[in-house]
């Protein structure tokens, strides 16, 4: 018996014209990660940053795109490629840099890293260095929104790797069962660690993986901004109406190693240097705002100096910042009730 789908509506030229001031927001938001992201990087070649570390270089539009779809009081959850996610949601620059640098001015008091940090007020939940296991989180987040009656919804990032994980397809069946209104942002930045999707997927449309359980789901780029915003509006519209859950697979590409430690020697210059020249996102969406009048060159210049002066304030703020009390290792394990 064929899959009743509920599908995306394409994406109308009329949808991607918002106003100069929201691309503006887009634009700085997305320039926001990457200067923070290219910081974090040139601090863990210095030794400042211990553990691991994954970069979002590349990846800014789909975060961006995807929370600026969002209300307040939704739920975010993600995975150990989180930075973006925690400035795209709003936490302070400052403690997400203190946190990476293990400093007690960090979101977790600089016990929990560059993969675990937390905002309660922000109503992002991590932060997660195992793969897939935000996502049975997650649904039960949505879980919480469903029995709470109270309109909100959850928002589950996992990466392409994630989706061969057993506990996902679970949470899937789980999450339609019920009719959780939860999206799942799959970003598909074609490699799961070192190895490409079409090595390690048997099926490659990743959003079509909800049908066996009766979830639609819709692909978008994941390199424009623009074209984020509208899917994830579109999608989270849907559940909202108490639809259900949906599947939204962003088609993206990271610039770096999957962390630090890796040299990215499973792909070629020449497609790392094509997605940076062809599709990078903040490039298209300068390239836009040029052309329709609402910043020139020493405008975005002066924007992207204001930028790199946040960046300079998080990383004095983290660099000075006290390392925690070692009496205090084991506070905050557990959940005092």
């Amino acid at each position: 018996m064929a899959i009743a789908k509920r599908k995306l509506k394409p994406v109308k030229s009329a949808d991607l014209l918002p106003t100069p001031a929201e691309m503006e927001r887009l634009y700085r938001d997305m320039l926001l990660i990457r200067r923070f992201e290219e910081k974090a990087g040139q601090m863990y070649g210095m030794g400042l940053i211990g553990g691991f570390c994954h970069l979002y270089i590349g990846e800014e539009a789909v975060v961006v795109g995807v929370m600026s779809a969002v209300e307040e009081g939704d739920s975010i959850i993600t995975s150990y490629r989180d930075h973006g996610h925690m400035l795209a949601s709003g936490m302070d620059p400052k403690g997400v840099m203190a946190e990476l640098t293990g400093r007690r001015g960090g979101y977790s008091k600089g016990k929990g890293g560059s993969m675990h940090m937390f905002s309660l007020e922000k109503h992002f939940y991590g932060g997660h260095g195992i793969v897939g296991a935000q996502v049975p989180i997650g649904t039960g987040l949505a879980f919480a929104h469903k029995y709470k009656n109270d309109g909100k919804i959850a928002v589950v990032f996992l990466g392409d790797g994630a989706m061969n994980q057993g506990q996902v397809a679970e949470s899937f069946n789980m999450a339609e069962l019920w009719k959780l209104p939860v999206l799942y942002v799959i970003e598909n930045n074609k490699y799961g660690m070192g190895t490409s999707v079409a090595r390690s997927s048997a099926s490659k449309d990743l959003y079509t993986r909800g049908e066996a359980f009766g979830i639609p789901g819709g692909q978008a780029d994941g390199m424009n901004v623009l074209a984020v915003k509208a899917a994830a509006a579109d999608a989270i519209a849907e559940i909202r109406a108490g639809k259900g859950p949906y599947l939204l697979e962003l088609l993206t590409y990271r610039y770096r190693g999957h962390s630090m430690s890796d040299p990215a020697k499973y792909r070629t210059k020449d497609e790392l240097n094509r997605m940076r020249q062809e599709h990078d996102p903040i490039d298209q969406m300068k390239r836009r705002l040029i052309e329709e009048g609402i910043a020139d060159e020493a405008k975005l210049k002066d924007w992207d100096r204001g930028v790199k002066d946040v960046i300079t304030e998080a990383a004095e703020f983290a660099q000075s910042s006290p390392e925690p009390d070692p009496k205090e290792l084991y506070s905050d394990v557990y959940v005092e009730a």
